[in-house]
């Protein structure tokens, strides 16, 4: 099962500094990626039938889902162009706004 609490407590404190907040979002954006990618796997795996000689029983839905885990950890990272970047351009300029100019506006 996938710790969704990671993701609910990845908003940042008002305390950082932008360019950590920017690279927490990245952080977060990564990890909702996976979950994203993990509940892809599950749905897959469902549709293949698990009854005749080659079932595994509760060892292999172990192992399958360790694997999903561990596949939806790691293949975000991978990704060039994937859902993460796409959900980071959407929340971007939101962590801007919240977080306001990162540095004053000077006129000469």
């Amino acid at each position: 099962m996938t710790n969704i609490n990671a993701v609910n407590h990845a908003t940042p404190s008002l305390s950082t500094t932008p360019p950590d907040r920017d690279q927490r979002l990245q952080q977060v954006v990564e990890q909702l990626q996976g979950v994203f990618v993990e509940q892809l796997f599950k749905a897959m795996r469902e549709t293949v039938p698990t009854d005749g000689i080659a079932s595994g029983g509760p060892g292999e839905q172990m192992f399958t889902g360790m694997m999903d885990q561990h596949l939806a950890d790691a293949l975000p990272g991978q990704w060039d162009h994937g859902i993460g970047e796409s959900l980071y351009r959407q929340l971007r300029p939101q962590l801007a706004r919240a977080t306001g100019p990162s540095t004053p506006d000077v006129t000469p």
